[in-house]
């Protein structure tokens, strides 16, 4: 039995696993998202497909991140829309499709394209045109696990899974056992006003868990939760997480204040994109495959992401890069 945690201002029903009829205004957004990440770390991924049908296209990123290896992305932020009621893409380098044929149960995601490949994670912050090429082709499920967890005032929902399938880039394929998490939402989604925090992985001792923070500058009850394989999501209260930049402002680490296991979040490899608006305003958006490390000892893999619209170091969340005091906590 799925178990839906519900302690928010709107009620999660079966309905909300299909896609939802447009809200008004040009930036109304659907998005689902997959990632996943295996137990030792060394190979992830996430696929987004975001619908802008007031906007006339969908956003569809793919990608296959691997620590010491070059970066093999799907980035097309001007995607053909889907039929109404579906969310499979194809264009002339990629044919991908996202089923979930049971509310809340496996959701299967394929894709077959043509991927850049990237020497330079950064690099897809700019024009794709010209850089290598390779076939990346992904067999995957997602299998919940416990429940799903909805935001306590957004429609939006996460779901704790399993991931197993296959991987092919190029020549190589990968027989994928790893753990990962999906996510639905609908609603507004203006990528170039607020700066966030969003992370989901697993700890070695079969703990799922999940923080997001939006750096509105000011504490709130940020969605969080932990998850067990013999229980659904649990709602924890007083998230909030604290970043150090480095270089190209890529994340250096994060401080991930998770009641009940505080942790460090330090990216091993990143999968970034960037993103316009209709009116030309950029942000980046840079993500990255993430080694966790709890302060109780346990480690795990998962993801974590860093939202950059303009002015995003003017909010309190993003401490000098390197500072003294922080360097010597680390010590």
């Amino acid at each position: 039995m799925v178990r839906i945690v519900e302690h928010g201002t709107w009620r999660l029903t079966e309905e909300d696993e299909s896609r939802h009829a447009p809200g008004e205004g040009m930036l109304w957004n659907e998005s689902y998202y997959f990632d996943f990440a295996t137990e030792d770390g060394s190979l992830g991924g996430y696929v987004r497909l975001g619908l802008y049908p007031n906007w006339g296209r969908a956003w569809y990123w793919a990608c296959v991140a691997r620590p010491g290896h070059p970066l093999v992305i799907v980035a097309d932020d001007d995607a053909p829309l889907p039929a109404p009621g579906e969310t499979a893409v194809r264009t002339d380098s990629y044919r991908a499709s996202q089923e979930i044929p049971e509310p809340f149960g496996p959701a299967r995601v394929s894709l077959d394209a043509v991927a850049h490949v990237l020497a330079s994670a950064t690099d897809a912050y700019g024009d794709l045109g010209g850089t290598e090429t390779t076939r990346l082709v992904l067999d995957l499920e997602w299998d919940t696990v416990g429940g799903a967890y909805p935001y306590k005032d957004l429609p939006r929902y996460e779901i704790p899974c399993t991931v197993s399938g296959t991987v092919r880039v190029g020549d190589e394929t990968f027989d994928v056992t790893a753990s990962g998490e999906r996510d639905h939402s609908w609603g507004e989604r203006d990528w170039w006003s607020v700066s966030w925090l969003w992370s989901s992985g697993r700890l070695d001792d079969g703990t799922w868990f999940h923080g997001m923070q939006a750096n509105v500058g000011f504490p709130m009850e940020w969605p969080s939760f932990t998850a067990a394989r013999e229980e659904g999501p649990v709602h924890l209260d007083g998230f909030r997480a604290e970043t150090v930049f480095g270089p190209d402002d890529l994340p250096e680490y994060s401080r991930l204040g998770l009641k009940g296991a505080p942790m460090t979040a330090t990216p091993t490899a990143f999968a970034p994109v960037a993103v316009t608006s209709p009116d030309g305003v950029l942000a980046y958006f840079p993500r990255a495959l993430c080694r966790f490390e709890a302060e109780d000892g346990r480690t795990g893999h998962g993801w974590t992401e860093w939202h950059q619209p303009p002015g995003w170091r003017d909010h309190d969340w993003a401490p000098s890069p390197n500072s003294a005091d922080d360097q010597e906590d680390r010590s």
